[in-house]
């Protein structure tokens, strides 16, 4: 009957530990967005912060002509705190006060090429992991474990975010290199097209003058 309860209470705090890891997980303050930028706009959007966090912003320009953006930050009061003006990336970590902060990207110098941003934001201190704390009243006798529940939880929640973090980055670097290489590609094809077009038109133009030559010295020894 010993033994019974205490692999019940096991099995309870594992249990426990998989809900409140999934629960912590779809918690998670960090999100990132991909979008698409048209000529000659300007996009902005809004993150309510509460006083004493933490607000990072990390954006890559992945398409368009130059890959480059204007980008500022906008505190609650109306002070531009971050600017950046004509670059393809960014990153810009701020100590937040209460309010709603504005964020935009700027394409208005561009009357042509749309471009599209990535861009992730992470939030820190933001007051609320409290709730994931609800599982310690259900686990008894965690110790027979051998190791700290509480611990294991917030390693693996952390390793859950950064993996996230850097896949998402990961895949923002790729998808920017893959519109480089086409980009590229594109740009030789074309040039190559071209300079085959010129030699052929000169190849000709040459032919032709040179059989006008030959044909009025015939004529002229006739």
């Amino acid at each position: 009957m010993w033994w019974s309860m205490e692999v019940l209470r096991v099995c309870v705090a594992c249990l426990s530990l998989c809900v409140s890891a999934i629960s912590a997980f779809s918690q998670s303050l960090d999100s990132d967005f991909t979008f698409t930028l048209p000529a000659g706009r300007k996009e902005c959007f809004f993150q309510t912060m509460k006083k004493d966090a933490s607000l990072e912003i990390e954006y890559q320009v992945l398409d368009g002509a130059s890959l480059d953006v204007d980008f500022y930050l906008q505190s609650p009061s109306g002070h531009v705190i971050a600017t950046d003006y004509r670059k393809s990336d960014g990153v810009h970590a701020v100590e937040t006060e209460e309010g709603d902060y504005m964020f935009c990207f700027d394409n208005t110098f561009s009357a042509v090429s749309e471009k599209v941003i990535f861009f992730e934001l992470i939030l820190d201190n933001m007051g609320d992991g409290e709730e994931s704390e609800d599982w310690k009243a259900y686990v008894q006798g965690a110790d027979l474990l051998d190791m700290k529940l509480e611990d294991i939880m917030v390693r693996k929640t952390l390793l859950d975010e950064s993996s996230l973090q850097i896949q998402a980055l990961l895949r923002a670097f790729e998808a920017r290199d893959r519109n480089l290489q086409e980009s590229n590609y594109e740009r030789v094809n074309l040039w190559s097209c071209t300079n085959l077009v010129v030699m052929v038109i000169v190849s000709g133009v040459q032919v032709y003058l040179l059989r006008s030559l030959f044909d009025d010295k015939r004529k002229t020894c006739t």
